[in-house]
C-alpha cells in the first residue's frame, strides 16, 4: 500500500515554463555538447515573440559545432581573468561580486531547503543557478511545487530586477553567436514571466 499524496499536479503550462527555465540554466551553466545542440536545433516555436526567438535559436544551433560554442562560451563567461559578461545578480545590482543580493538569496535558499550542488563552486546568484532554481520550484524539485505567489516573490526578488538586462547584454555581446539567440529567448521569456506574474497575483 502507498500513502496517497496531496501534492497538486503541475499544470502542463507550468511544466513547459519549468522546462524553459531548466533549458536556459543548462545552456548557461556550460557550453552545449553535440546532443544538446541537436536537441536545440529540433526546437520549434509558435508565431509569438517567444516562438520567433526559439526558432531563431534552433536555426543557429543547427549550424553550430561543440568546439566553436565552447570557445564562444569561454570568451563570454570565463576569458583571461574574466569573460565579457559577469552573469551574477550581485554584479548587476551592485556593481560588485558577492554582495548583499547573494546573502539574501542564500537566506531564501535555506528557507526553501535548496542547497548548492557539491561540485558547483560558483556563487549561487549566477544566472544558470537561478534559472535552475526557478524551474525546480515550479515542478516541486525542492518539495511541493511552489504556489504562484511564492514563485512571484522569488522571481521579483532574485531574477526580475536584473535577468532581462543580462539577457539583453548577452544578445548584444561581441562574442555572442549562438548565445545571442539564447539571449533573445531569455529576454523574451523574462518579459513574459514578469507580465504574467503582474497579471496573476496582486
Amino acid at each position: 500500500m502507498t500513502a496517497e499524496t496531496t501534492t497538486p499536479p503541475v499544470a502542463e503550462e507550468d511544466r513547459l515554463r519549468a522546462d524553459l527555465y531548466n533549458y536556459l540554466g543548462l545552456m548557461l551553466a556550460g557550453p552545449p555538447d553535440q546532443i544538446l545542440l541537436d536537441q536545440t536545433a529540433g526546437l520549434s516555436g509558435g508565431d509569438n515573440d517567444l516562438g520567433t526567438a526559439i526558432k531563431g535559436l534552433a536555426r543557429v544551433a543547427h549550424v553550430s559545432k561543440p568546439a566553436k560554442t565552447e570557445s564562444e562560451f569561454n570568451a563570454l563567461f570565463i576569458g583571461l581573468g574574466r569573460g565579457e559578461l559577469l552573469p551574477y545578480a550581485s554584479f548587476y545590482l551592485t556593481g560588485f561580486l558577492n554582495e548583499k543580493p547573494l546573502a539574501v538569496l542564500r537566506s531564501d535558499m535555506a528557507a526553501r531547503r535548496i542547497s548548492r550542488a557539491p561540485n558547483v563552486f560558483e556563487p549561487e546568484d549566477n544566472i544558470a543557478s537561478l534559472m535552475e532554481m526557478m524551474g525546480g520550484m515550479i515542478v516541486g524539485r525542492f518539495g511541493d511545487p511552489a504556489p504562484l505567489s511564492d514563485q512571484k516573490a522569488f522571481f521579483s526578488k532574485h531574477i526580475g530586477p536584473w535577468a532581462g538586462h543580462f539577457f539583453s547584454d548577452l544578445e548584444a555581446a561581441k562574442n555572442s553567436i549562438l548565445y545571442a539567440s539564447v539571449g533573445a529567448v531569455g529576454r523574451t521569456f523574462m518579459e513574459i514571466e514578469r507580465e504574467a506574474f503582474r497579471m496573476a497575483v496582486h
